[in-house]
C-alpha cells in the first residue's frame, strides 16, 4: 500500500466550471442533520466549552461537546432547552453508562454521541455502542478511534453509525513515541486505507495542519473532518492566556495529557502553546472561503466533486501521478 501523508499530497485541479467560488457548495449531509463545513472543532477541554459548542449549533456547523469535568446530562438539557441539537462525547467507564441511563431516563436523549477513546477497536467500544443503541437508539453513534480497515468494519457491524480514524496524528498527541503504534506520520494513508472498506461516514481526525488538508480529507474517503489545533488558540478559547516576549498564546493540551487527566499515568499527549489566532467566526469564514476555492479547483460545485480528481504525490518510492486510485 502506498504510504503519505498531508504534506505529501498535491491535488490536481480540472477545468472550472463555475463562474464564481462562492457558487460551490461546502455544506454536508452528516447523519440527521446538515452543516455548513465537513469540519468539526477536536473534543478537548482547550478547544470547546459550552459557550463555543452554543455558538457552533446556532451558526449550522457541527460539534462535538468534551467530557472533562462535566455534567454531561445538565450540559445536554441546557442545550435542549435552548432548542440546540444536542452532540456528546462518551467513554467507555461505569460513569459514562450511567450518562446515558440518566439521559434516556429524563427523556433528553442526544442527536450525536462520539465514542472516543485511545484505542477504540475494542470489547469495551463494542459493548458501549450496545448500551447506548438499547438506551437512545435515535442516537447518531460515532465511534472510535481506529486505525485500521478491521477496526472500520467492527464498529460498523458492531452499530457505529460512523467511525473516527486516526490513532495519535494530531499536534499534541505523541502516542507514536510512547507505544510505537500509530497513524501518526501516515494519517491520509490510514483514511484512504479505512475509507476502502467503509459503507457509513468516516470521521478524519488529527493531523490537519492547514485548510487545503480539509479537501485531501475528502478525497480520500472522510465525511467529517475532526481539528484540534487550527480550532485552538482563539480569543474564545477555552484555556489560559499566556503572554511570551509580548505576544499572546493559549494552552493547548491533548485529552491523554497529564493536564487533562489531572496525573501522570499512561499519559499519550503533550501540552503546547498556540499563538492567539482572532475570532473563532473569522476562521470558520475563511475556511470555508478556502474549501470553496478548492471545490473549483477540482472543476465542481460541490464537496462530492473533490472525490474526482487526481492527485501526486511528491518524493519518496511513492512519487509520481496516480489516476483515481
Amino acid at each position: 500500500m502506498e504510504i503519505f501523508d498531508y504534506d505529501n499530497i498535491l491535488l490536481l485541479p480540472r477545468k472550472c466550471r463555475v463562474e464564481s467560488r462562492s457558487e460551490c457548495d461546502t455544506s454536508v449531509q452528516f447523519g440527521p442533520r446538515r452543516f455548513k463545513l465537513p469540519a468539526v472543532p477536536a473534543n478537548m477541554k482547550t478547544v470547546v466549552d459550552e459557550s463555543i459548542t452554543e455558538h457552533l449549533a446556532r451558526n449550522g456547523y457541527f460539534y462535538v461537546m468534551h467530557r472533562f469535568d462535566l455534567d454531561t446530562v445538565a450540559y445536554a438539557k441546557s442545550m435542549r432547552d435552548k432548542g440546540l441539537f444536542v452532540s456528546i462525547s462518551s467513554g467507555v467507564q461505569a460513569a459514562d453508562y450511567a450518562v446515558i441511563d440518566r439521559l434516556a431516563a429524563e427523556g433528553i436523549d442526544a442527536d450525536y454521541i462520539t465514542i472516543d477513546i485511545a484505542h477504540g477497536h475494542a470489547d469495551s467500544v463494542q459493548r458501549m455502542i450496545a448500551h447506548i443503541k438499547n438506551k437512545l437508539p435515535d442516537s447518531f453513534v460515532i465511534a472510535g478511534n481506529v486505525g485500521t480497515p478491521e477496526g472500520v468494519i467492527d464498529l460498523e457491524n458492531w452499530g457505529a453509525d460512523a467511525t473516527k480514524v486516526g490513532i495519535g496524528p494530531g499536534k499534541v498527541c505523541i502516542t507514536r513515541l510512547k507505544t510505537g503504534f500509530g497513524t501518526g506520520g501516515w494519517q491520509l494513508s490510514a483514511l484512504k486505507w479505512c475509507a476502502r472498506v467503509a459503507t457509513k461516514p468516516i470521521v478524519a481526525d488529527g493531523g490537519i495542519r492547514h485548510h487545503g488538508d480539509i479537501a485531501k480529507s475528502m478525497r480520500f474517503g472522510a465525511a467529517m473532518v475532526m481539528i484540534g489545533s487550527l480550532f485552538a488558540g482563539h480569543e474564545e478559547s477555552p484555556g489560559n492566556t499566556v503572554e511570551v516576549d509580548g505576544k499572546l498564546f493559549k494552552e493547548y493540551y491533548g485529552s491523554a495529557s497529564d493536564f487533562n487527566k489531572g496525573e501522570y499515568k499512561h499519559v499519550e499527549g503533550k501540552r503546547i502553546l498556540e499563538p492567539v489566532k482572532g475570532k473563532l467566526a473569522d476562521t470558520l469564514r475563511e475556511m470555508q472561503e478556502d474549501l470553496q476555492s478548492s471545490v473549483s479547483y477540482s472543476g465542481g460545485k460541490t464537496l462530492a466533486d473533490l472525490r474526482k480528481v487526481n492527485y501526486v504525490v511528491l518524493g519518496g518510492e511513492n512519487a509520481g501521478e496516480h489516476l483515481f486510485m
